[in-house]
């Protein structure tokens, strides 16, 4: 039917008026059956079929415009994949995930038509259609001409009719009576476009098959298959032995030491060997190879012969010196009753410390001739650079080992197992540890502002035992109030905070209003000789903390020992309970840790600058005083006063700084402010021992030791007070 004569059709049948009463009622009926509900004016009305759950949105809401964007990406990818990265030698997570979906895949025997065998099957196919009838040609193209016309004009059909649809919605809604007169031309129309459909069609001609269609060509082919080979080979099983061997830390060490020790020896013959160096002749201008020895420094293959020389020298300057160090004994004691002298033997003294300050002495554990001797400053007001120098009593005159610091070296100490390492205290906060087996003038250890160093000077350092791992390890004490412990790991310090000092009632005040406590600062301290963990602080507030390593926010206890701040404090080689302390405040008191007041005090009516106990006596200790004294004393013998009380100081207003014991002979050493270092040794009546009873032995050690002082504590404890074990 055609498009225009539906349409008339269609919109006569929608009229309420018009055209035959039989049709308009067939046509009532058919409207009615496809639309089941009609207004009065004869709009067609639709029943809107709604989902129990569809939303009711405002106009607003529907106006709105969504915007939904597409990606090629494939939700069901996932996107938590770790693979190991080779490159990184880590696990990362994969980002570059593959979104392609496949669906459907074949694999076909198609070659193109503009390959050579495409072309020679195209050759073939048209020589084939040559041959068949012209006939036969003709019916497949009318053939396949008609369908393809029928095909256009369905296409075209539907969407005129559509188009009629529409207007013939929009003119019956608005133009109803329109439509009614124009009813019997659409009729007419009608019924012509169906005589039209009722002529027969001329028959179809069985359309046929083209080739090749896509321009492909199928075709299969088959390839030749070689035969498989095989191949063997039989060899002899290598020979094996079976070796076992015991393997500990010390025999890893050897064979360590021997690759060193190797290693060191092939670059000494490296060195040793002769260089050729090519060399123009002025005269023939040809280059000759000349073979050059090596520079060697004449001094250092001469450096043992001339040490010894110079000690040689020494013994001859200083014989009488030597004489009265080994044999002499003051006769004068027996008429003196329990009174001492002091014996002065050397003066050590370096030309380039004499306006330094003598601020730390240690002498060495292994040689009991060689002692440390650190130079800084104690006026606060000058501070510039440090020494650090290393003497023996074989050589007065000059220094075995000598160490220039930016800042002052206010403290230092010999490891006990390892008798070349030595630590050191700064001024700036820093401390270093120098190897005495390395020829470098640099320590081979320093902190830093990075590695946690101290803000203020360092007053005092102590080596410790090593640690779970076999790492060396020392504390510090600084006027920040921080216990620091150091350990050396590979070629660096690693710091941890022990515990840190706090001022009691002591509040500085901070920005708006606010209350800040102030930390304590640290001047001294020492470790217990049998208790590891113990260990004592002294302020500058003049208190004595008794702390542990495993407590870093709590004291054991607190003294109140002194008025002003405590220069030194220090544990008795012998008893476990017995410490000594010094202070500014004139006094040198002795404690028993178990009880809060002193057991022995002291008034040496001037400030006192060190004080150390005797290696070889436990009631026998010495103290050095800023006018230039030394005493030194004996529990034992005299509980009251010095037993010496001798001047070391010639010169005006110079002040004594450090004393020390020598761990093996009876001679001790001070120090003063010009930097000279005095050795003194004591008389008989000072290292008097226990005489000798007949039928009795004398007992000897620390256990004679021991019980000598817990006798004179005995004496002096208040009676009834029960003893803290």
């Amino acid at each position: 039917m055609p498009p225009k004569a539906a349409d008339k059709r269609r919109q006569g049948q929608g009229g309420p008026s018009g055209g035959k009463a039989g049709k308009a009622g067939k046509s009532k009926k058919k409207d009615e059956d496809e639309f089941p509900e009609a207004g009065e004016d004869g709009s067609t009305a639709r029943a809107a079929v709604r989902s129990p759950d569809q939303l009711e949105l405002t106009e607003a809401e529907l106006k709105q415009e969504i915007i939904r964007t597409l990606t090629a990406d494939n939700p069901h990818v996932p996107q938590d994949i770790i693979r190991f990265n080779f490159k990184e030698r880590a696990y990362m997570l994969v980002d570059d995930m593959d979104h392609t979906a496949v669906h459907f895949t074949l694999n076909g025997y198609l070659i193109h038509k503009d390959s050579d065998e495409g072309r020679r099957q195209s050759i073939r196919s048209s020589t084939e259609a040559e041959e068949t009838p012209a006939e036969d040609e003709e019916a497949p193209v009318e053939a396949a001409a008609e369908p393809t016309e029928e095909a256009e004009t369905k296409d075209e059909e539907p969407t005129e009719e559509a188009e009629a649809e529409e207007e013939g919605e929009g003119e019956g809604e608005g133009e109803g009576e329109g439509e009614g007169e124009g009813g019997g031309e659409g009729e007419h129309e009608a019924e012509t476009a169906e005589a039209a459909e009722e002529e027969p069609h001329p028959e179809k001609v069985p359309e046929r098959k083209l080739k090749n269609q896509f321009n492909f060509i199928e075709r299969g082919s088959t390839t030749f298959h070689y035969p498989l080979r095989e191949k063997g080979l039989q060899t002899d099983p290598l020979p094996f032995g079976t070796f076992s061997e015991n393997v500990n830390q010390w025999f890893i060490y050897d064979s360590y030491m021997e690759e060193l020790d190797r290693m060191e020896k092939a670059k000494e013959k490296e060195k040793a060997k002769p260089v050729a160096v090519k060399k123009e002749d002025q005269k023939t201008g040809r280059k000759l190879s000349v073979v050059e020895i090596p520079h060697v420094d004449s001094l250092s293959m001469v450096a043992r012969a001339a040490k010894i020389a110079e000690r040689m020298v020494n013994l001859n300057t200083y014989d009488d010196i030597a004489q009265d160090f080994k044999y002499f004994e003051d006769a004068s004691d027996e008429y003196r009753g329990q009174n001492g002298t002091l014996l002065p033997l050397w003066k050590f003294q370096y030309e380039k410390t004499k306006k330094l300050a003598v601020t730390a002495l240690s002498w060495n554990p292994k040689y009991k001739d060689l002692f440390a001797v650190g130079y800084g400053s104690y006026d606060f007001m000058k501070q510039g650079h440090g020494m650090l120098l290393l003497y023996t009593l074989k050589n007065p005159s000059f220094p075995e080992y000598s160490f220039s610091t930016e800042s002052g070296v206010m403290c230092l100490d010999f490891h006990g197992d390892h008798p070349h390492l030595l630590v050191v205290g700064l001024y700036d906060g820093n401390v270093a540890v120098y190897n005495l087996k390395r020829a470098s003038p640099e320590p081979s250890y320093k902190s830093s502002a990075k590695s946690g160093k101290h803000t203020e000077p360092v007053w005092q350092v102590k080596w410790q035992k090593d640690d779970m791992d076999g790492n060396r390890n020392f504390f510090s004490v600084s006027s920040d109030g921080r216990i620091v412990s150091w350990t050396l790991i590979k070629s660096e310090l690693v710091h941890m905070d022990v515990i840190k000092l706090s001022a009691d009632e002591t509040t500085m005040q901070g920005p708006e209003g606010l209350q800040l406590q102030t930390l304590g600062s640290g001047i001294s301290f020492d470790f217990h000789k049998k208790i590891d963990y113990l260990f004592l602080v002294g302020t500058e507030e003049g208190k004595i903390y008794k702390c542990s390593k495993n407590y870093s926010n709590q004291f054991l206890d607190v003294f109140e020992a002194h008025h002003m701040a405590v220069d030194t404090v220090s544990w008795n080689p012998f008893h476990v309970k017995v410490f000594i302390s010094c202070s500014s405040d004139w006094t040198v008191k002795i404690w028993d840790h178990t009880i809060k007041t002193p057991l022995f005090v002291y008034d040496l009516a001037t400030a006192v600058g060190d004080v150390a106990w005797s290696p070889y006596s436990s009631t026998v200790f010495a103290a050095v005083t800023i006018d230039g004294q030394a005493h030194v004393f004996d529990l034992n013998i005299n509980k009251l006063e010095p037993l010496c009380s001798q001047l070391v100081v010639t010169q005006k207003k110079n002040k004594t700084t450090h004393v020390q014991f020598n761990p093996a002979d009876p001679v001790i050493i001070v120090g003063d402010e010009r930097g000279l270092i005095t050795c003194l040794k004591l008389s008989p009546n000072l290292r008097k021992k226990p005489k000798e009873k007949k039928g009795q032995e004398v007992k000897k050690g620390p256990e004679e030791e021991i019980a000598k002082m817990e006798k004179l504590l005995s004496l002096v404890r208040q009676p009834g007070k029960k003893e803290e074990q």
